[in-house]
């Protein structure tokens, strides 16, 4: 996809992930990439600074013979999430209002 990434469409898309269930770094930066060029090593600071900020938690957990280190949501992280994703959906209705009527009607 050629839109790029800002620092709020990561956290959206990292705290939407782990609401529905904890998940591994390689495992994150994979369903990233379905709609993001960006590279694996971009999306760790992006991890450190949602632990660091309180919205995610970190445990390791063993996976054949090597620890694999899961980020869980928190209650913080789910308030976030929510206010991102009606950031967001605000956002998109009103890109799609202009690309579906030129700005014409835009109020």
């Amino acid at each position: 996809m050629i839109f790029p990434m800002n620092a709020p469409m990561f956290d959206l898309l990292v705290l939407s992930v782990t609401a529905k269930e904890d998940a591994y770094g390689y495992q994150l930066s994979q369903i990233i990439k379905k709609v993001s060029n960006t590279k694996d090593s971009t999306l760790y600071p992006v991890l450190k600074r949602l632990q660091e900020q309180g919205f995610l938690t970190v445990y390791d957990q063993s996976y054949q013979g090597r620890n694999r280190r899961y980020y869980q949501i928190t209650e913080a992280g789910r308030q976030h999430c929510q206010m991102l994703s009606e950031d967001w959906k605000l956002y998109r209705d009103a890109i799609d209002l202009i690309v579906r009527t030129g700005g014409m009607n835009y109020e």
